[in-house]
């Protein structure tokens, strides 16, 4: 009993003035519903499609790929912490670079909480920034050391 036999019933029940239904039949039925519904959406229309998208939330080595060497020596930390970050110290990446282990000084209110090197936690969850003043401590030049020549030291003299 198998398509021949269905397909017969149906030719039968309709000969005797029966509706038959079949699963394709309902697709047309909902098909106008659907038309209409998505035409009637007033923001669908007019919303820029730009706009309307999220930014994905990066993970660790997703923000710290693009900094300077990893983002050693970076302050990270969640979007969502107050006051808590971590200065990188150690990555340990996958081969698709983009999970892995981190390592790092963790940091409360601006000041060092410990002076060795602890494994972060959820380094591989969304949600991670880095700390622009992080980044002017880092490349601030530091005070240049004075050096003396001997044509300098005989000028003093």
């Amino acid at each position: 009993m198998g398509v021949l036999a269905k397909s017969s019933a149906a030719a039968a029940a309709a000969g005797a003035g029966m509706i038959v239904l079949s699963r394709n039949s309902f697709g047309l039925i909902r098909s106008p519903v659907r038309a209409f519904a998505s035409t009637t959406a007033p923001d669908a229309v007019g919303a820029d499609p730009e706009k309307s998208k999220r930014r994905k939330k990066k993970n660790l080595f997703e923000v710290a790929q693009f900094l300077p060497n990893w983002g050693l020596g970076y302050k990270l930390a969640k979007s969502h912490w107050r006051d808590v970050s971590y200065e990188l110290t150690k990555i340990n990446l996958y081969k698709d670079g983009r999970h892995g282990k981190a390592w790092g000084i963790r940091y409360k209110a601006g000041s060092k909480i410990g002076d060795a090197p602890v494994k972060m936690s959820g380094v591989n969850k969304p949600g991670w920034k880095y700390l622009t003043e992080s980044m002017k401590n880092i490349n601030s030049p530091s005070m240049p050391t004075q050096t003396t020549t001997p044509a300098s030291e005989e000028a003093l003299h």
